[in-house]
């Protein structure tokens, strides 16, 4: 499919997005800014709100929101939330979905990415892409976003310029399923350097140094690193609002890397260590805080 041409708005298919917390909101802002007739729908009308102001058009359930769109983008909290959108009371397993596309940017189980996406084509023939993104609300505001799919390929030819409003780049790594373990390989980095970044920045601090000059000092070094740029400042400055993504969202994502890791046989000694330090901060700090106060485990006062 040639990327749609606003001389011929024929070729331009009617958006949906479900979902309008931190990642939802910036990224839907994006297709308004791009342009695209966006239907929104959230559980809490106060997020739709704005967006309807913005342009975008108000759904008053999932279901309306299928029946508008031809191609329906979904970001929510994890695999019972994204169930309950579709199956769910006025859920869009119940409108008609031939020809139409389900994309879904959470953070699931693959296993579950492949139950629903199957039990979705069966119920009203919608196709499915899972497509977790990396980049967080930074990435979300700034359309630099890395997204991973997975799915049939003219699907995500299909979508890949209306992705491309929201991201900077998508790549297809496989069948439905794949774009969720990708998503996973991802978190195993991105949780262990959180780890590693605060215990660095811990150390710097206890020993003496400026710990905010860490990234300057180490800019271009083997060391050097987006996290390294990003994290270690918020956490020196302490600037937790708005967050990044919230301690239960990281503890989610690593519970999961460690169930697939269970059935692959793969050894993850680092994402475990990361993950019980991520329950220890959600302890420590509460399920909703951001999940750089991994930090404050290792202050006397924290």
């Amino acid at each position: 499919m040639a990327e749609p041409s606003r001389a011929n708005p024929q070729s331009v298919e009617r958006l949906g997005y479900i979902g309008l917390g931190l990642m939802g909101t910036p990224m839907t802002r994006r297709l308004l800014d791009a342009g695209y007739q966006v239907t929104v729908w959230n559980r809490s009308q106060g997020k739709v709100t704005p967006l309807v102001e913005a342009g975008a058009r108000s759904a008053t359930t999932p279901h309306d929101v299928l029946a508008s769109s031809d191609i329906v983008f979904m970001c929510v909290t994890d695999a019972a939330a994204v169930e309950e959108v579709i199956f769910g009371p006025e859920g869009l397993a119940a409108a008609p979905g031939a020809g139409k596309l389900v994309v879904d940017f959470s953070s699931i189980h693959p296993d579950a990415a492949r139950d629903l996406a199957g039990r979705l084509k069966a119920a009203n023939g919608a196709g499915w892409i899972d497509a977790p993104v990396s980049g967080g609300t930074k990435g979300a505001e700034e359309g630099t976003l890395a997204i991973m799919a997975g799915g049939e390929a003219g699907d995500i030819e299909r979508v890949r310029p209306y992705v491309l409003a929201m991201a900077r780049r998508f790549t297809h790594m496989g069948p439905t399923g794949a774009g969720q373990t990708t998503k996973l390989c991802n978190q195993v980095i991105v949780g262990c350097a959180m780890a590693v970044l605060a215990e660095a920045t811990r150390l710097a601090v206890n020993a003496g140094i400026d710990a905010g000059r860490l990234p300057e000092a180490l800019a271009g070094g083997f060391a050097d690193s987006i996290p390294l740029q990003l994290f270690v400042p918020r956490m020196v400055q302490g600037i937790h609002s708005p967050p990044l993504g919230h301690i239960a969202t990281m503890l989610k994502d690593l519970d999961t890397i460690a169930d697939v890791a269970q059935a692959t046989s793969t050894p993850v000694p680092m994402a475990t260590l990361a993950g019980q330090l991520f329950r220890l901060a959600k302890s420590a700090r509460g399920a909703d805080a951001d999940a750089l106060e991994i930090y404050k485990l290792s202050a006397a006062d924290r």
